[in-house]
């Protein structure tokens, strides 16, 4: 039985979202709790709640590290109507189950462990994130672009608030040394060119900036695939520091796209083009590949979280990070432009 409030909201959105009828039998995968788990770093300050999902907080603080478990919440009758609901809808079905800490070593020690020929993927989040939050939003990733088993999380002290922008600016900038610390002592843990790099949002402009550190102490270091989805970054500034950061990335990739409202804001408050809004001249990118997702379905209210709620995008995520594919290779890219590719929505049986 649906008892608590938030279920009883879930519900009510579900059947809305599903044609009348439409309610299928539940099944036992169905019923059942699905769990995702992941380690991660972070800055954030311990708190000791009780609360998992409120573990860590959102002052600075020094490296802690440990793994986060995130299981759907059970629904009873009306699980079967969560797989016909929209995407952007799953996050709000997830709950972090459980948070343990664990020491820095421990957690690369278990890393080296899962991760398998490719190494890992080392994943930075964006603004307005708190813990609990993070948390999700990192375990649909890893599922989205198939990144189990080499998925590391870098958590830096969001306040999780809309209204803390430039706050939440500082709290990156002043992480900076450590994610480009944790990215140089993931590259002498693993081979050269094993390490990829993803940052969202606010968390892709701090790839760049750390990346940029990075090169600056280490031009002999070699990383894998560094990919930026949506970021949040003056797109002049970008053009400035890339011929910097270039050398030492196997790859680099841009996903943009029309219609991102919080780009778009940030564009505003800035005065400056972001490099994940589509529109700009990316043909002096040297080296970038681009790619466009204007052409897909909105997936959600803002636009700007494609990277978990997209099938689309996470198939194309999987393709570049855990297949190795160009954008040259990969299925669904129609060429554009020298560095510029459009990602085409998949044809509905």
């Amino acid at each position: 039985m649906v008892r608590s409030p938030l279920l009883r909201r879930l519900g009510a959105i579900l059947l809305l979202c599903v044609p009348v009828g439409a309610l299928p039998v539940p099944s036992m995968a169905q019923t059942e709790t699905r769990s995702l788990e992941f380690p991660f770093v972070t800055l954030r300050n311990r708190t000791n709640s009780p609360e998992p999902g409120e573990a860590y907080g959102g002052e600075r603080s020094g490296l802690s590290a440990g793994l986060c478990a995130v299981g759907e919440l059970n629904l009873g009758v009306l699980s079967p109507l969560a797989d016909m609901a929209p995407n952007f809808l799953e996050e709000e079905l997830l709950r972090v189950q459980a948070v343990r800490v664990m020491d820095p070593e421990a957690v690369l020690d278990g890393l080296e462990a899962t991760t398998g020929a490719r190494g890992p993927a080392l994943y930075v989040h964006g603004y307005y994130i708190d813990f609990e939050k993070g948390c999700r939003r990192a375990a649909l990733l890893q599922r989205n672009a198939g990144l189990e088993g080499r998925f590391l999380w870098f958590s830096w002290p969001s306040d999780g608030a809309a209204a803390l922008y430039t706050h939440d600016e500082a709290d990156l900038y002043w992480s900076l040394p450590d994610l480009a610390d944790t990215i140089i002592e993931l590259e002498q843990r693993f081979e050269s060119g094993a390490v990829d790099v993803i940052g969202h949002s606010l968390g892709a402009r701090g790839v760049v900036l750390a990346l940029a550190e990075v090169a600056y102490r280490r031009p002999d270091i070699r990383l894998g695939r560094v990919v930026l989805l949506a970021p949040d970054m003056d797109f002049g500034i970008f053009e400035r520091i890339l011929p910097r950061i270039a050398p030492i990335a196997a790859s680099l990739t841009v996903y943009a796209t029309t219609g991102d409202r919080p780009l778009a804001l940030s564009a505003q408050l800035h005065g400056y083009p972001r490099l994940g809004e589509s529109g700009n001249d990316v043909s002096g990118l040297s080296g970038v590949e681009v790619i466009d997702l204007s052409d897909l379905p909105s997936e959600g209210p803002t636009g700007h979280l494609y990277h978990i709620y997209s099938r689309a995008v996470g198939e194309d995520l999987n393709r570049l990070l855990n297949e190795g594919e160009s954008a040259a290779t990969r299925e669904g890219l129609v060429a554009e432009g020298e560095n510029l590719w459009r990602l085409r929505p998949v044809p509905e049986e």
